[in-house]
């Protein structure tokens, strides 16, 4: 055999063992990896936001002594639930009493003073005529009449204040709710040159839960609003929902009734106020609580499971199975937790399917197979029980 052709027979033999290595690879390849995937359903979920606030009286009244006197009696019991118009404190009458004796006395002058001008300014007019009197007597006795009339008005006045005086010894609840401490002991002089403060009464029925948001947070949600992407609920439509300290809902939910107009300079944030029932003085003014406030409703938002959800230094993103069979990363703008799913508000579109389990046999780009995913499959080994590596449904 010469030597070409022994060349040519050693090239056709060598490419006939790589086709037949190269087949032999093919029927060994592994297949695609299997994965659990859901399909991404857009829907219109609550716009929920967490939060806390701190709890204020519906309203506060001072109650303050409004007469110069000694303070004679605490009439009500600390920290009850008074009436409006209740006796809180007495204070000593006496003096109130006799001024208003001594304006009741000047009102008697006043008023016997007027009766006889009065009746010197009738005989000279009916004397003029005749010209029993002159015009100059006559006017005098006009003025003297027009003056005793005048000391009568302001000899009531004082009677009327001497009375309003005496009245303010009994010092009474502007409003009704809860009285606090006493802040002056019996005997002490008050009123005296200020309003001295006695006590104070809160309503705490309802309750105020004051709080605030980042004007930048609102800007993006009015912004999203004017898109369709949401719609916020207005004054009196906003729910917040209160947790109390062990954890557990507050039986009574609270609704948003003021927005402040404007941005607070020092803080960056906007004032929020929300109304809360408290019938059985559970909440106590002062407080701190954690709450849930419901802004309104979120479009086309998707619920996905928090293990789908991964995070690196670009954000947020979820693996997903294209219509190719490949494995694609998704960016996805995270909103909140609710339960076990993370809310997305964008990113997804509708039926994608998002990769649940086995993510971590998958690489983008390369081809996965796709089997519906499901939850009670895949919360069973976190109980303890065995369960199958896939499930189909049926």
């Amino acid at each position: 055999m010469t030597a070409p052709f022994r060349a040519l027979a050693l090239s056709f033999v060598a490419a006939l063992s790589l086709a037949a290595c190269k087949k032999e690879q093919a029927q060994t390849a592994p297949p695609p990896p299997e994965v659990g995937v859901i399909a991404a359903e857009p829907k219109t979920l609550p716009l929920q936001r967490e939060l806390v606030g701190r709890l204020s009286p519906f309203r506060s009244a001072d109650v303050r002594a409004r007469v110069a006197g000694v303070l004679q009696k605490r009439v009500y019991e600390e920290g009850s639930n008074v009436k409006e118009g209740q006796v809180l404190f007495l204070i000593d009458p006496a003096p109130l009493q006799a001024a208003l004796a001594s304006a009741e006395g000047a009102l008697a002058s006043a008023r016997a003073n007027y009766a006889n001008a009065r009746a010197t300014a009738n005989r000279a007019r009916s004397l003029a005529p005749q010209k029993f009197v002159s015009k100059s007597d006559l006017d005098n006795a006009e003025a003297a009449e027009r003056s005793g009339a005048a000391a009568v008005q302001q000899a009531e006045a004082a009677v009327q204040s001497a009375r309003i005086n005496l009245g303010y010894a009994r010092v009474t609840a502007p409003i009704a709710g809860l009285a606090g401490k006493q802040q002056v002991t019996e005997g002490a002089l008050v009123g005296q040159g200020e309003a001295t403060l006695l006590t104070t009464v809160d309503q705490i029925d309802p309750l105020y839960v004051n709080f605030s948001m980042s004007a930048d947070e609102l800007s993006l949600l009015r912004a999203a609003q004017d898109k369709g992407a949401l719609a916020l609920a207005g004054d009196g439509k906003t729910t917040v929902q209160v947790n109390l300290p062990d954890g557990s809902p507050y039986a009574h939910e609270g609704t948003l009734d003021f927005s402040s107009p404007t941005v607070d300079p020092a803080t960056g944030a906007v004032s929020l106020r929300a109304q809360l029932p408290n019938p059985d003085h559970t909440l106590l003014p002062g407080s701190f609580v954690s709450f849930k406030a419901n802004l309104g409703e979120r479009n086309n938002a998707f619920l996905i499971p928090q293990q789908a959800v991964q995070r690196d230094t670009q954000g947020g993103f979820v693996l997903v199975v294209g219509k190719d069979g490949k494995v694609e990363r998704k960016a996805v703008v995270l909103d909140s937790q609710q339960g076990g799913n993370w809310l997305i508000s964008s990113g997804l579109a509708a039926d994608d399917q998002v990769i649940v389990s086995g993510i971590q046999k998958v690489k983008v780009g390369s081809p996965a197979k796709a089997t519906p995913w499901q939850a009670q499959a895949a919360a069973a080994p976190a109980a303890g029980a065995p369960a199958p590596a896939t499930e189909k449904k049926n």
